[in-house]
C-alpha cells in the first residue's frame, strides 16, 4: 500500500488568534504545497530522521517516507500544520475533514509541542479553489465564501523566522479583557469583510495589524516598520502580519491594475489523499 497526501499552505485574511476563544476567521488554502508519500513495508522505516520519528510517535505503520515541501518554514503559512495534516491523512487514511483536523492538532500538540488552535488544519482541509472559508469557532461551523475577483492578495516576506514553541505562543500574560476586545473586533472585521470592497478590506487589515501589535503584542518594532512600509507602498490598500506573529509573511491586499513587489497568492484546493494498493 502507498498513500500520498498533498497538502496546501494557508493564508488568513482576517481573524487571527480567535480560534481558542470562539471567534471568527476568514482563511483560504494557497498554491504552496507539501507532499508526503508513505509506502508500506514489512518492517522498519526509512526517510528523514525527524519525519520518521514524528511518524512513529504519531502511530505510523512501517513505511518508506518521502517528504517534499514548498511551504516556507516559520513564515506564518502553517508549515507545521500542513505536515501534521499530511501525517494524519497518511497514517489513518480517509476520515471526515474534521476528524483529520483534530488528529493533526493532537499530533502538533503532543509531538511538536505547539498549543495551536484549529484554524490552520480547518483551512487546509476545508478550502476550495477560488474560495475562502468563514470559520465560526464557537461551533466549528465552516461556510464557503467565494473571493471577489477584485480582491488581489500578495505576501511579502519579512525575512524574520520564528518557531512558535520558542515564543510566548498563547500569550498568557495578556489580560482577559484585552483578549475579549481583540477577538470581538477581529470577528466583526470578518463579518464585514464578506460584503466589503478592496479598499474597506485594506482598512480592516491595517486595523487587524494594530490590534495584533499594540493589544496582544505578537509583533516587534522591526516588523512594525516593515508593515508600515508595505502599507504606504503605492498600490497597497492595506497590510498586516499574518500567522502566529514574531516574523514570517506580511499579507497585503493590492489594487488590481498596479504591480506591487511580493508574491501573488491564489486561493487553491484543500488537502487530498491518494491511495494505491
Amino acid at each position: 500500500m502507498r498513500r500520498i497526501a498533498i497538502v496546501p499552505a494557508r493564508a488568513n485574511i482576517l481573524g487571527e488568534y480567535t480560534d481558542h476563544r470562539g471567534g471568527l476567521s476568514l482563511p483560504f488554502a494557497t498554491q504552496h504545497r507539501l507532499t508526503l508519500t508513505a509506502s508500506e513495508r514489512e518492517r522498519g522505516f526509512t526517510g528523514n530522521g525527524d519525519i520518521v520519528s514524528l511518524w512513529k510517535a504519531a502511530g505510523g505503520w512501517p513505511a518508506d517516507l518521502e517528504l517534499e515541501s514548498k511551504i516556507p518554514i516559520g513564515a506564518g503559512m502553517s508549515s507545521s500544520a500542513a505536515l501534521c495534516v499530511a501525517l494524519a491523512l497518511c497514517i489513518n487514511g480517509k476520515r471526515s475533514h474534521m476528524e483529520t483536523c483534530l488528529e493533526a492538532q493532537r499530533i502538533e500538540h503532543e509531538f511538536l509541542g505547539t498549543p495551536c488552535g484549529l484554524l490552520d488544519p480547518i483551512a487546509i482541509t476545508h478550502s476550495s479553489e477560488k474560495h475562502a472559508i468563514i470559520i465560526d469557532f464557537s461551533d466549528l461551523s465552516v461556510t464557503p465564501f467565494r473571493i471577489p475577483e477584485e480582491w488581489k492578495f500578495k505576501i511579502i516576506d519579512t525575512g524574520v523566522r520564528r518557531h512558535l514553541k520558542d515564543t510566548s505562543y498563547g500569550l498568557s500574560n495578556v489580560a482577559e479583557d484585552v483578549w475579549k476586545k481583540h477577538v470581538a473586533e477581529e470577528s466583526k472585521r470578518v463579518r464585514e469583510a464578506i460584503s466589503c470592497d478592496p479598499y474597506q478590506l485594506g482598512k480592516s487589515l491595517n486595523q487587524s495589524h494594530f490590534s495584533l501589535s499594540c493589544r496582544i503584542g505578537v509583533s516587534t518594532p522591526e516588523i512594525d516598520q516593515l508593515v508600515e512600509k508595505v502599507q504606504t507602498t503605492k498600490g497597497v490598500l492595506g497590510a498586516r502580519l499574518m500567522g502566529g506573529g514574531f516574523g514570517g509573511m506580511i499579507l497585503a491586499i493590492v489594487e488590481n491594475n498596479i504591480e506591487v513587489p511580493g508574491t501573488t497568492i491564489v486561493p487553491s484546493e484543500s488537502a487530498i489523499l491518494q491511495e494505491f494498493v
